[in-house]
């Protein structure tokens, strides 16, 4: 019997299991996967989810297995380009792991926290005619098992089989708007107009129709990442290596990318929904992509996975510790998940339509440049270490681009 048992062993299963064990609760969390195995991912681990892996003793264990700190990024829609530094938010740097780095870390922490992981088990079904009450399911290889507890957590991502087990309820959901796909570059020369001092620095680009990052990840390499409108998906995967390298020319950065050399093959996906789930109920709740979902343009996904692991630890470990009944402590959650992810999700959303930006929007990329304090807060903005709110505040777009341009903005809302 345990206490809680999590379904999912990646960033947000990991990170939840490591953070109750760590309050003494008994814990299983249980995998299909064995690590390190790689996943899709963006990579990014914004600001505020670099000062929690630091918080929390394991940003060294990452750093070591050679990722690198991201403390700058230039920032290019064409007419309009500027280079910003992170806001001193913990480390005052992001960072793009690879996954087979970041997951096996993070299993690793959850075991020395007192966590019993299985890896490759397969979920069957969850146990109770009511609320939850654990799982069955077995080892590859081994015989079938039920396993018990007051509490099971969904950490297994969109597709996860404890949502669709207790038919979590969707909201403000979207279906896909765009596509992802991204692979690795090696010996790729910096942008000259990066600063040298800083280290390795991202790159984020805009242009009609399509949208470009590239970040420094682990090994030495270059991960580039495009986003396409889901229209068209067909077009793009005839010829997925030929459209890759053409829109990465189309934001400049081809010439860099040819002088290096590709590492491993293209990986990518149009099945980007977005979607908040209801994230509890009796004897259940969700973590990380399971419970919200974000198109993977704006690179939140495990930032907001270490967040909500967080929060959820915290009422779990208040509900079943009695400072508060369960059910209270779970709706505590919900609405501190939803009040932290609003804001962005929906600028995530208006992103991920791959809309061309309007004149308006041209004119504050173009203030934004004449200053380096406000290409700071934009980035800050972006990664989270800013509120998002607080940037786009009345008095802050005023002070940019005047009343009318102010007015034109919140026009496209």
């Amino acid at each position: 019997m345990y206490d809680v048992i999590i379904v999912g062993a990646r960033v947000a299963g990991s990170a939840t299991a490591m953070l109750l064990a760590r309050r003494g609760l008994r814990v299983l969390v249980v995998d299909r996967a064995t690590f390190p195995s790689d996943t899709l991912s963006t990579h990014q681990v914004q600001v505020p989810g670099v000062a929690r892996l630091a918080r929390w003793g394991v940003l060294g264990q990452v750093l070591a297995a050679g990722t690198p700190l991201t403390r700058s990024a230039r920032f290019d829609q064409g007419e309009a380009a500027f280079t910003g530094r992170y806001q001193a938010y913990g480390t005052g740097a992001m960072c793009s792991p690879r996954r087979t780095v970041l997951d096996q870390v993070l299993v690793d922490a959850a075991r020395a926290a007192g966590a019993e992981v299985r890896e490759n088990f397969t979920v069957g079904g969850l146990l109770g005619d009511g609320p939850v009450t654990g799982i069955r399911g077995q080892e590859k290889g081994g015989p079938a098992v039920t396993e018990q507890a007051p509490l099971v957590i969904g950490a297994d991502g969109k597709h996860s089989v404890v949502a669709t087990a207790v038919q979590a309820r969707s909201y403000r959901a979207r279906p896909p708007q765009s596509i992802a796909f991204y692979t690795y570059w090696a010996d790729v020369p910096g942008h000259p107009d990066l600063p040298a001092g800083d280290g390795p620095a991202g790159e984020i680009y805009g242009r009609p129709g399509c949208a470009v990052g590239a970040w420094p990840t682990s090994d030495g390499l270059l991960m580039t990442y495009l986003a396409w409108p889901i229209a068209r998906f067909g077009e793009f995967r005839r010829d997925v290596e030929g459209n890759f390298l053409r829109t990465l020319d189309a934001v400049g950065m081809g010439k860099r990318i040819r002088a290096g050399r590709r590492a491993e093959r293209f990986r990518g996906t149009p099945d980007l929904p977005s979607y908040f789930r209801q994230p509890h109920g009796p004897g259940w709740a969700l973590v990380g992509d399971a419970g919200l979902l974000l198109d993977p343009i704006t690179g939140q996904g495990i930032g907001y996975a270490f967040r909500d692991a967080e929060l959820l630890a915290d009422a779990v470990a208040d509900g079943l510790g009695g400072i508060r009944p369960l059910d209270e402590a779970l709706r505590r959650y919900h609405r501190a998940r939803d009040r932290a992810a609003r804001p962005m999700y929906d600028f995530t959303a208006r992103l991920a339509a791959i809309t061309p930006p309007r004149p308006a929007e041209m004119a504050l990329f173009r203030a934004i440049a004449r200053r380096q304090e406000d290409a700071d807060q934009f980035l800050g903005a972006l990664t989270g270490s800013v509120p998002l709110r607080q940037f786009m505040s009345p008095r802050t777009i005023v002070r940019l681009v005047g009343i009318r341009g102010f007015a034109a903005l919140m026009a496209r809302r």
